[in-house]
């Protein structure tokens, strides 16, 4: 079996690594020369842990090779990326563009499989005519799948093993391939449908997030408004057995659930009034933030005050910034206030980033915090305390300890309970009496 897969980044990488595990050749194609150069010299462009054992371990068993353009194969996966547009239609040109890449090397027999997510139909109206326009019979000579990925950054490489998976073929034939071919490592159970069944389902999965954060969303502004604390309510809520509330938080975040309910809203406008309602909440989540922000530490462009920022991940522990609300908060407070940014995952440059902790902090009037990784709740507030100008947390995570960072002298306001009364004293800030 030769395996081509079209796409190196965070899903299509670690899948060509696993199937190369499992014995497979497999031959990884990215427009990107640079991380075909890194990967062909063994090092990955993406944090996920175990992953750079497994590519060297693949390279070692020459199971797994790199290059710009596809080769013949077996079976080809496409797995790139999916955005979308300004005005929230789906951005179907990587797909499109991968596609037609393989059409010179496809060949009767050969199965396609599109992993990437996608709006329904895709498979149907965009894929097939497009490899229709090789010599082949697209119902007869190609078996043609949609398997979207269904894993978490941060867990792939035990989620790509465990997870069940969802197939949908063009036909009963092209699901069984396909089946066949995720049997090689997936020890989950594998549901086999139909194309577009398989596109909405995994739309549909982070559609029910998306609404339920979005719900978490509405009452941590409500708990502002009425004056409860929103993260106890629903823990409490949550120890209902049929209850499961999401946590909420500064937006959302990642390449999927801030993406794909778009994808259905495209697909019936006029009926997808809950879809469109749940992401116009946690779209505006970030503005919501520095409105916030401001209202706690205002700020003016004769006396700029410093914001230190933590956090750019979209979520804890990982270095994905795509469609992270934290990038986006970060960009509307620069007109406002001096930003001194840490991430201890991220590694991309942006305007106003420190490479340590301590940086960030020095001198600073408050400390946001806007993603909940592991770094962040084992800090010192008494290490802080000394550097840091202010004595204000802006935790919008409910990531840190209150009460030690309280006994360290410092005010910890978090996203979804009552605004602390805050008087100036000296250079920070401190509760005042009620």
């Amino acid at each position: 079996m030769k395996l081509c897969v079209i796409g190196l980044g965070y899903i299509g990488l670690p899948t060509a690594i696993m199937f190369a595990k499992y014995n497979v050749d497999v031959y990884g194609v990215d427009i990107n020369s640079d991380i075909i150069e890194r990967l062909s010299s063994g090092h990955i462009h993406i944090e996920e842990p175990g992953l750079q054992e497994m590519l060297e371990d693949a390279l070692h068993a020459k199971k797994l090779s790199f290059g710009v353009l596809p080769v013949e194969a077996d079976a080809f996966i496409i797995s790139v990326p999916t955005p979308i547009n300004s005005d929230k239609s789906a951005n179907l040109d990587y797909v499109i563009q991968a596609t037609e890449s393989i059409l010179p090397y496809i060949k009767k027999g050969n199965l396609v499989i599109l992993e990437s997510t996608v709006p329904p139909r895709t498979i149907e109206d965009v894929v097939l005519p497009i490899l229709s326009r090789s010599k082949l019979n697209v119902l007869r000579d190609l078996y043609v799948a949609h398997s979207p990925e269904r894993v978490l950054p941060g867990k792939l490489l035990e989620e790509l093993v465990n997870n069940d998976r969802i197939v949908g073929g063009i036909n009963q034939e092209s699901s069984e391939k396909t089946a066949e071919l995720y049997r090689s490592f997936v020890k989950g159970n594998i549901h086999i449908t139909d194309a577009t069944t398989a596109e909405m389902v995994k739309l549909m999965e982070n559609t029910y997030r998306d609404v339920n954060i979005a719900y978490a969303n509405e009452l941590a502004k409500i708990a502002e408004h009425v004056g409860f604390n929103v993260w106890e309510a629903i823990d409490l809520a949550n120890c209902h057995p049929r209850v499961n509330i999401h946590k909420p938080g500064p937006g959302v975040g990642g390449h999927c659930i801030a993406v794909d309910p778009w994808f259905i809203y495209e697909s019936a406008p006029s009926l997808a009034n809950l879809v469109h309602t749940s992401r116009t909440i946690n779209d505006g989540m970030p503005k919501f933030v520095v409105n916030k922000m401001k209202h706690l530490l205002p700020s003016n462009n004769k006396n700029l005050k410093t914001v230190a920022v933590l956090g750019l991940a979209f979520k804890g522990n990982i270095d994905d910034m795509r469609e992270s609300p934290a990038v986006e908060i970060v960009e509307q407070l620069r007109d406002d206030y001096n930003l001194q940014i840490y991430d201890p995952h991220v590694k991309e440059y942006i305007t106003g980033r420190k490479d340590t902790l301590a940086e960030a902090v020095h001198g600073a009037d408050v400390i946001l915090i806007l993603t909940d990784h592991n770094e962040f709740k084992q800090i010192d507030p008494k290490e802080i305390a000394s550097i840091a100008r202010g004595s204000l947390v802006f935790d919008t995570r409910n990531v840190v300890d209150q009460q030690k960072w309280s006994e360290a002298g410092f005010v910890h306001y978090v996203l979804g309970q009552q605004s602390p009364n805050l008087c100036k004293m000296g250079s920070g800030y401190i509760e005042a009496t009620r």
